[in-house]
């Protein structure tokens, strides 16, 4: 103990000089506080943050709007509290408490020695409270959110005086996609920090960053990899999840670290673009070893990278051939979608009129170097126009490649869209990488939402049009690309041109065709639909399901604000949720929300609180953990209450319990 105080008492005065210097004289206090610190600090003035006096007056959240935050953060929660209580039984009585925030700075949840406890809640450091930089200034929340790194704020070095009895020391948490999305903190009194308190917090929310990661994707496979083959298993290994056909679908932010890549770099490309080596080659070595390691060089270092998940079929000599199973193995019902066909115009067809319209002109552009704009609301379908528009021409054999405007961050789109030569900016790869441009060479290259894409892109993307050619990032040589474009968007562009949002020379590039795509509500052939997705979700050797009169005429009914997204969940879940000797689906068995005024929001998308679209249930899940999420879905919504969860789910209560006892 009298170590650290004697530690305590020399950073103190250390501090003290920095602040005085800082505040007082309006120098910077070099080697007297981390260069993290000082630039929160500077950060803290630009707010307009007064050092001497305590934050603003900001009252807590309510017990109603809390509830509503830690539902919308439900699974950084459910993956963050066992770490949280784990780290206080190692702190227990420390005058100490661990801290659960989401990337906003809203505390979520606290644990903690009540005598601290108590302190803390002078300055409202418990749950509904905000330690955004800008509102508490420097602390070890707001500072890592603004930061993205581990950091430790230590007495004085909070901007506010009013903090400085605090020690803190926060770590941030990254979502299976790369993005930070909460921040593990341990707070306690300054008279009593342990060095080792930063250590602990970093590792925790590494854990929590690593489970929610194998959670999201427990149905993928799972290539992990570290320079060490002990370090494989653990919170700092690289983890990147991988479909059968060798895409990769994600990669954790370890991974990215350890290639030296970004992102981007990564998800939607090969296996063996990212990694350099052969996906089947890899899985063939471990398949029947999976706990062991293979070391493969990437990028002129040795890596050791072991499998863990769902493994594909076996490959021989390129071929994909499934692994024979024991004559005694049944198989559950409906354990796996059928696989749908690649999409063809011809097969788009269901009977409406306005989409068979859509379908004949764009027949006839078939083979032409004439680019289409499919507009249309979200959800109507505009991707899969453009997939079938691409296999139904002469380019079929070719890349279809896609990038969604509005989905990447605008300092992202340029170098994903014309890609960047080695070394063409800060974290690039060292051999560069090809833009989507490039890669749809002799294909098909679909711009979604290209509505959202940026004026000053918008300039560059025309003149690769009119040159057919593109220059990445960092070289002077452009390359001669051959492509067929196809664009979409739920914008009306001509409005976006009027209003100076949209380049009128490039929107009359772009429109060489554009055909529209009705909503769902305005289709004459809801039934035909719904026929063809429920047959796409039963297994060949399985009897079809029927609907009643009722049921569908109840699907007709409804508004469908989220389109065919939002039909193709339904008729999941809705199909996911029958019993084993049950193939008729009645009204009973559909949600009840079909049977209320849909909501919409102004785009025309379902309200964020329907469970039946709010949560989009991803393509690769069986029907069996589609069953399983929706009854907990409706068991949350429920409150814990069975039998309004089984109405909510039209199903028995005994149904219900077999649901969830599957999980």
């Amino acid at each position: 103990m009298g170590q650290i105080q004697l530690l305590t008492e020399v950073h103190g005065r250390r501090i003290q000089q920095a602040r005085e210097l800082f505040f007082d004289s309006g120098d910077l206090p070099e080697g007297l506080v981390d260069p993290v610190i000082v630039r929160s600090w500077e950060r803290c003035l630009r707010f307009g943050l007064d050092e001497s006096h305590s934050a603003p007056a900001i009252d807590a959240m309510d017990r109603v709007a809390l509830k509503t935050e830690q539902d919308r953060n439900r699974y950084l929660l459910q993956m963050g509290r066992p770490i949280m209580e784990h780290v206080y039984e190692q702190i227990r009585d420390s005058g100490s408490m661990v801290i659960l925030a989401d990337a906003n700075g809203l505390l979520l949840e606290t644990v903690g020695d009540a005598e601290f406890v108590d302190r803390a809640d002078r300055v409202t450091l418990s749950a509904g409270a905000s330690w955004d930089e800008n509102l508490r200034g420097t602390n070890a929340i707001g500072t890592t959110l603004s930061e993205e790194v581990p950091i430790a704020v230590l007495g004085a070095e909070h901007y506010l005086e009013h903090n400085s009895f605090l020690t803190c020391c926060a770590s941030p948490i990254f979502g299976p996609d790369g993005r930070l999305i909460g921040v593990l903190d341990i707070s306690g009194d300054y008279r009593s920090h342990h060095q080792h308190t930063l250590g602990l917090a970093r590792f925790s929310s590494e854990i929590v960053s690593k489970r929610l990661f194998e959670s999201v994707h427990a149905r993928d496979m799972l290539v992990c990899f570290h320079h060490r083959p002990d370090f494989l298993g653990g919170p700092n290994e690289g983890m990147a999840a991988v479909s059968p056909d060798g895409q990769v679908l994600a990669i954790n932010r370890n991974g990215t670290a350890i290639l030296g890549i970004r992102q981007v770099d990564a998800v939607r490309r090969d296996f063996s673009m990212v990694f350099e080596s052969s996906l089947s080659a890899l899985v063939d070595k471990l398949r029947h070893n999976p706990q062991s390691s293979l070391p493969l060089s990437v990028n002129g270092k040795t890596l050791h990278f072991q499998l863990r998940g769902q493994l594909p079929p076996l490959s021989v000599a390129g071929r994909v051939f499934d692994e024979p199973q024991p004559q005694t193995r049944a198989t559950p019902r409906r354990s796996e979608s059928r696989q749908s066909p690649m999409p063809t115009l011809d097969s788009l067809g269901t009977g409406d009129p306005r989409l068979q319209a859509a379908i004949d002109r764009s027949r006839r552009i078939l083979g032409r170097d004439i680019p289409i704009l499919i507009q249309g609301e979200s959800g109507a379908g505009k991707e899969i126009f453009a997939k079938a528009f691409h296999n139904s021409g002469p380019r079929s054999g070719a890349p279809f490649v896609a990038l969604n405007c509005a989905s990447i961050p605008e300092t992202l789109i340029e170098s994903e869209l014309f890609g960047y030569q080695g070394g063409a900016f800060t974290g690039a790869r060292k051999e560069g990488a090809p833009g989507k441009i490039q890669q749809a060479h002799g294909g098909t290259l679909f711009l979604d939402e290209i509505g959202d894409m940026p004026l000053n892109l918008q300039a560059r993307l025309l003149r690769v049009l009119q040159e057919r050619s593109v220059t990445p990032l960092g070289s002077t040589r452009a390359i001669q690309v051959d492509i067929s474009l196809v664009c979409a968007t739920h914008r009306k562009l001509r409005e976006e041109v009027a209003q100076g949002a949209f380049r009128e020379d490039l929107y009359y590039r772009l429109n060489g065709m554009s055909v529209t795509l009705p909503a769902l509500r305005e289709r004459t052939d809801i039934r035909a639909i719904v026929h063809r997705l429920a047959a796409e979700e039963i297994a060949p050797n399985e009897e079809p399901v029927k609907f009643s009169e009722g049921a569908m005429q109840a699907i007709e009914r409804y508004g469908w604000p989220g389109n065919i997204r939002q039909l193709f969940n339904v008729i999941r879940v809705t199909i996911a949720m029958l019993d084993d000797d049950e193939t008729l689906i009645t009204e009973a068995h559909l949600p009840e929300e079909l049977f209320e005024a849909p909501l919409q929001s102004p785009g025309g998308t379902l309200a964020a609180h329907d469970p039946w679209a709010a949560a989009p249930l991803e393509g690769n899940n069986s029907l069996d953990e589609i069953s399983r999420q929706a009854a907990m879905r409706a068991l949350e919504a429920a409150g814990g209450n069975i039998s309004s969860a089984a109405r909510q789910l039209g199903i028995s209560r005994n149904t219900l319990y077999r649901k969830l006892g599957r999980m």
